[in-house]
């Protein structure tokens, strides 16, 4: 596993507590008014529907961002991404440790695709069978998240379809130990995601990489030596 897809990973990990917040509460409602609810194969199938969501996100952008670069030969533009991206784990790093919440303005940009999209969820719930859970996650895998959005620019970085798919899927295995808890051990595991050692250790841990790698692409682009 290279250092990119380490990184994403990562950011699933360290981020699992607002994955908590933000996609927690609705995991643990997948057996309201449900008649035959199978608690631990519905989280599951929520889960691989979410995943599924994210290798969707990667191998586009991955694929997409590819196949420009290789018409028109953006390698500079490449680098250009490539300090994005390191700008996305920086903030991830600082929300992380609570430093700095700027990377919720990021999630606010998602806000008008989810109003037509969040409607569409209804149509599944209850949850009649544990396969409905599928596409009822693939959809609350499009919720706003800066998480999300930072793994993506990653995958904008992968080189192709494949390997943006591959990226978003390291990040959303880093999220599962934290999701597949939600309703079992999610107020242990929400206790350690509380810790300041944790926060700090991990968000630390991102900014240095961030750091690393966005000095990297600045002196790529000549603005560094």
């Amino acid at each position: 596993m290279n250092g990119d897809y380490l990184g994403a990973l990562m950011i699933g990990l360290a981020g699992a507590g607002h994955c908590l917040g933000m996609c927690g509460g609705i995991a643990s409602l997948l057996n309201l008014g449900s008649k035959n609810p199978s608690p631990k194969l519905n989280t599951l199938f929520y889960n691989l529907g979410r995943l599924l969501s994210y290798g969707l996100f990667g191998a586009i952008v991955g694929g997409t961002i590819s196949s420009l670069s290789d018409m028109a030969g953006l390698n500079q533009s490449l680098a250009w991404l490539r300090l994005l991206a390191a700008l996305f784990m920086i903030l991830v790093a600082l929300y992380i440790a609570k430093w700095w919440n700027g990377l919720l303005f990021v999630e606010k940009l998602g806000q008008l695709l989810w109003r037509f999209i969040k409607p569409m969820t209804q149509h599944f719930m209850p949850i009649r069978h544990p396969l409905q859970a599928i596409p009822f996650g693939f959809l609350w895998g499009w919720l706003p998240c800066g998480l999300v959005y930072s793994a993506l620019t990653w995958s904008a970085l992968s080189g192709s379809a494949l390997n943006g798919a591959l990226m978003m899927l390291a990040f959303g295995l880093g999220t599962l130990p934290a999701m597949l808890l939600v309703g079992i051990g999610a107020e242990y595991f929400a206790r350690i995601q509380k810790s300041s050692i944790f926060r700090h250790t991990s968000a630390t841990i991102l900014l240095l990489y961030g750091l690393y790698t966005g000095f990297g692409a600045a002196t790529m682009l000549g603005l560094a030596r």
